[in-house]
């Protein structure tokens, strides 16, 4: 068994070589803010043009399954991976950081959270991590918010509440950022919810060297609102 599970990763090393370049094949969950799993990849991908990145969206349990089958290097999602359903996979929490809600004006009447019952909600869909906890911290809060829509894609999400009357909820470190959209608001904010950041991958012998850069680096900063990735950006990556 040792000997075929390593052919197999001999075999990804040889795929990851595309001309000059190591391919590096990631899966993102759909539920993920863009803008924070973008940082993250870019704080592995060095300016020497080595490394050629290959992004692919999908849900949680399909990206586990392309994962399993040698189809991706690694995955960024909102959970970790139960490796007693998914055997050989294992993951490490990156971060994570607090939610906002807003909305385009009028600003609702109520203090926050009873306001988020004055209008219709835009929520991350209930298969993601965010739309479980949301459902328990709407009974803790006693709201019982009238949902317009749920959706899988966090940029989906936000794009509709730039469009939309409806409340919407992004990490609250891109605040200043969505408060700069024409007409949006900040209804409250809270770390009773939170975004979490994992990185899952396959137990092998051989380990791609970005994976292995993504592990080992610390990422702090960034769930801190601090976005200067440079400095963990490595000068070069190798077998």
């Amino acid at each position: 068994d040792k000997m075929f599970s390593l052919s197999y990763e001999m075999l990804d090393i040889v795929n990851y070589r595309k001309e000059s370049q190591i391919l590096f094949d990631v899966g993102i969950a759909d539920a993920l803010s863009k803008r924070l799993a973008s940082r993250v990849l870019l704080s592995v991908i060095p300016n020497d043009g080595s490394i050629h990145l290959r992004c692919f969206e999908s849900t949680h349990e399909l990206l586990l399954e392309q994962l399993s089958e040698h189809k991706l290097d690694m995955i960024l999602s909102d959970c970790p991976v139960d490796s007693s359903q998914h055997a050989g996979l294992l993951s490490k929490r990156l971060g994570g950081c607090g939610v906002s809600f807003f909305c385009k004006a009028p600003l609702p009447l109520l203090p926050f959270p009873a306001c988020l019952e004055e209008r219709k909600l835009l929520i991350p869909g209930r298969r993601t991590a965010m739309g479980r906890q949301l459902t328990q911290w709407f009974e803790q809060q006693g709201v019982s918010p009238s949902i317009l829509g749920e959706f899988d894609d966090a940029a989906l999400m936000k794009a509709f509440g730039f469009f939309n009357q409806g409340i919407f909820m992004a990490p609250t470190i891109y605040r200043e950022e969505i408060l700069e959209g024409e007409g949006v608001m900040l209804l409250g904010e809270t770390q009773d919810l939170m975004e979490e950041y994992y990185v899952i991958f396959a137990e092998r012998m051989i380990q791609h060297p970005a994976v292995k850069r993504v592990c080992e680096s610390d990422f702090s900063f960034l769930f801190a609102g601090q976005e200067d990735f440079a400095m963990i950006q490595p000068a070069t990556l190798s077998f």
